[in-house]
C-alpha cells in the first residue's frame, strides 16, 4: 500500500500475507507474482474437478488463472484478514493461515527490510526466487534472493517469535545473490 501517491510501497509484510490468505483459498500453485504501479499481478495453477457425473470418472483439470489486484483490493483483503486474525476464538479449519499466507508474510518482512522499488516473485514446489529492484546512487539494480522450502519452514516457525518482540528476521538464514 502507499501512503501517498508517489511514494513506495508500504508493508509488504502484510500485503503479500493477505495476498497469500487469497491464493490459499483458491488452493492456488506454482505462483507467479509481479508488483505493478497499482497494484499486483498473479499467476497460477488451479486444479478443477471434472466428470460425467459417476465419481469413478472424474479426473483433475489443471489450469492457469491470472488476478490483477488493485491497492483498493488489497486494502480489504489486509482489512478481512485482521479482522479474522483478531476474532479471539480459533479460527475455523478453512479460516487458518495456509502455506501461502504464511510463506509470504515472512517473504515480505524480507522484502520489506531491502527497501525495493518494485518485487516480482516465482514459486516452484514451495521454493521461491525474488528479485527485487534497487534503487542505487548509479542508478537501479535486480537483487535476487532465494528462500528454499526447509529454509522458509524454519523462518515461519520463527516467525511466531518475531511477532511477540519485533525482532528481525535472522541475517545468517538469508542468501541472496
Amino acid at each position: 500500500m502507499r501512503i501517498y501517491d508517489g511514494s513506495p510501497r508500504q508493508d509488504y509484510e502484510e500485503v503479500l500475507r493477505s495476498i497469500g490468505a487469497f491464493l490459499d483459498q483458491r488452493e492456488m500453485r506454482e505462483i507467479l507474482l509481479t508488483e505493478a504501479p497499482d497494484g499486483f499481478i498473479v499467476q497460477g495453477l488451479v486444479g478443477t474437478a471434472a466428470g460425467l457425473g459417476d465419481l469413478s470418472d472424474v479426473h483433475f483439470d489443471i489450469e492457469k488463472e491470472t488476478y490483477t489486484f488493485l491497492d483498493d483490493d488489497i486494502a480489504r483483503f489486509i482489512e478481512e484478514g485482521v479482522a479474522r486474525r483478531r476474532g479471539g476464538a480459533p479460527a475455523p479449519d478453512h479460516l487458518q493461515a495456509g502455506p501461502y499466507e504464511k510463506a509470504l508474510r515472512i517473504i515480505g518482512r524480507y522484502i520489506d527490510q531491502q527497501k525495493p522499488r518494485d518485487i516480482f516473485l516465482l514459486e516452484q514446489d514451495g521454493s521461491y526466487i525474488v528479485r527485487l529492484l534497487m534503487a542505487t546512487r548509479a542508478g537501479a539494480r535486480h537483487v535476487l534472493a532465494e528462500f528454499t522450502s526447509d529454509e522458509l519452514h524454519s523462518l515461519v516457525t520463527a516467525g511466531y517469535t518475531w511477532r511477540a518482540d519485533g525482532s528481525p528476521a535472522p541475517a545468517e538464514q538469508r542468501r541472496s545473490g
